[in-house]
């Protein structure tokens, strides 16, 4: 006599169960069981929940569900397990409720030209400036950081982790988690988004995220000795252009993209130059103004001529309005390209950070702070690589749904300038007003360093804001895609 297979006999059972109990079934979970799980359970089963009851885990009272015993002891033993054992069902986390997160300081290094003042400062050291200046300005403790997320494109070179480098090299203790995020330009952004997670779901009070880059440190690429010619020339590759500025499926430049879409949607070169010098004319105003002297924390450079204090960005002045126009297309050049250099954002090095919270860390450490603020919603979306350009357009929308306001209650709008025709076009499908899109302007004229920027313009943005208004901060990334995040400014929680 062949014994029955208790897999078989299980599912059997539960798909018995199901047909006769499908209008109360709430959810079917695949689980895996760890080695320890009682010996008569097997490898993968499904559990059926129904009734909620409530149990003790973790000194906190969580929804769980009874898991319906009807599979034979092997799935008894196992729903039992699960329940003793398990800190919560996937129901519970479910019902959980989602806490606030909040911004309660935000500060940038200047943002340093391709080959300029910080050639020989590492990443992660920028990174560390930045971290110190947010962690002082907010008050928050030490003790009270448990993660550090950062932004970090362009690692040939930069050793091992960049994130955990500059969390040590900022002066945090050893038992402070970091993570280094790489979704290109929207790495900064990011890495807000996934602190901010970490606080909603409860996991965590504090945590400290932004982004850095030093573009002009990127090494050229050597393939190893294997792949290398017995005898003749080798080629090197730019690491700078092959990791950060080409797009990977069509293998071309992230500026023929950009010509792509101002095809598509009708953006002239007129308009581009037009948006270009608003953006520097912008950025000489508002550096002229200090708007930025709240933002901005000051990197000291050592070499062998003396110490050199850099404190303000450095290429908004690099420019002849009047040349613009006159500029050859860098990208399409058979007579209809129309982005250039001047309506392009340029190669720069720098970072930024901010220190995050729950609502116990914004009331004890949040008053009096500059920038305290309520993050309402986040999104990311998704679309073919060769239109990244508009993919904010599509991640706004989302956001801005998630945190239950329209486009017209938003006071500030950051976006991430890579090219003029990005901002063309993403105006132009959100139907946004110029006039309240990057007032400081952006990244053609402020500088773009990549792994940095999606957290550098939601710095800026959160110094703008007043009390009570709300600010969206969107960037696209190569590889098709954007993130974008909703904030209002309060006075206190």
């Amino acid at each position: 006599m062949v014994e029955a297979d208790p897999r078989s006999q299980a599912r059997q059972e539960l798909s018995e169960l199901f047909r006769a109990y499908s209008s109360e079934i709430n959810l079917i979970v695949p689980h895996t069981l760890p080695r320890h799980c009682p010996k008569s359970a097997f490898p993968l089963l499904y559990i059926v929940f129904l009734s909620p009851i409530q149990i003790h885990t973790h000194n906190m009272m969580r929804q769980c569900s009874r898991p319906v015993s009807t599979a034979g002891s092997a799935l008894s033993a196992t729903a039992r397990w699960s329940v003793q054992s398990r800190l919560f069902s996937a129901r519970a986390a479910l019902q959980q409720e989602v806490r606030d997160a909040y911004i309660l300081s935000a500060s940038r290094t200047p943002t340093a030209k391709f080959n300029g003042s910080f050639t020989t400062v590492p990443a992660p050291k920028l990174a560390a400036v930045a971290i110190k200046s947010a962690l002082e300005k907010s008050k928050v403790p030490v003790s009270k950081i448990s993660d550090v997320y950062m932004g970090n494109v362009l690692q040939g070179s930069v050793g091992q982790a960049p994130a955990r480098q500059a969390a040590i090299f900022a002066g945090l203790p050893s038992s402070v988690e970091a993570t280094t995020i790489n979704k290109v330009c929207a790495s900064g952004l990011k890495s807000v988004v996934l602190a901010a997670q970490n606080i909603q779901l409860g996991l965590a009070e504090a945590q400290i995220a932004g982004g850095m880059e030093n573009m002009s440190r990127v090494p050229y690429y050597l393939p190893r000795s294997s792949s290398l010619p017995a005898f003749g020339h080798v080629q090197l590759e730019d690491g700078l252009i092959k990791d950060g500025l080409t797009d990977v499926y069509d293998q071309f430049h992230m500026g023929n993209c950009a010509e792509k879409t101002a095809k598509k949607y009708g953006i002239t070169r007129e308009m581009q130059d037009e948006y270009a010098i608003r953006s520097y004319e912008r950025a000489q105003a508002a550096w002229k103004s200090k708007a930025f002297a709240d933002e901005i924390v000051p990197v000291t450079v050592s070499s062998r001529k003396g110490d050199k204090v850099i404190d303000t960005d450095e290429g908004y002045l690099d420019v002849k309005l009047d040349k613009v126009p006159t500029l050859k297309p860098a990208f399409v050049r058979d007579g209809t390209g129309t982005v250039t250099a001047a309506n392009s954002s340029t190669l720069n090095d720098g970072a930024s950070a901010l220190v995050l919270g729950s609502k116990a860390i914004a009331q004890d450490f949040g008053t009096g702070s500059r920038v305290l603020a309520r993050i309402c919603g986040s999104a990311d979306a998704a679309i073919d690589p060769v239109d990244f350009p508009v993919a904010p357009s599509e991640a706004v929308p989302i956001a801005l749904k998630r945190a239950g306001i329209t486009k017209d209650q938003v006071a500030v709008w950051e976006f991430n300038e890579a090219f003029a025709a990005v901002i063309k076009a993403n105006e132009k499908i959100l139907g946004l007003e110029n006039a309240r899109v990057n007032p400081l302007g952006g990244a053609i004229s402020l500088g773009h360093a990549l792994g940095s920027s999606g957290s550098r313009i939601l710095v800026t943005l959160l110094h703008q804001l007043k009390p009570g208004e709300y600010g969206v901060a969107a960037i696209c990334n190569g590889g098709g895609a954007a993130t974008a995040m909703v904030v209002q400014r309060i006075e206190s929680v």
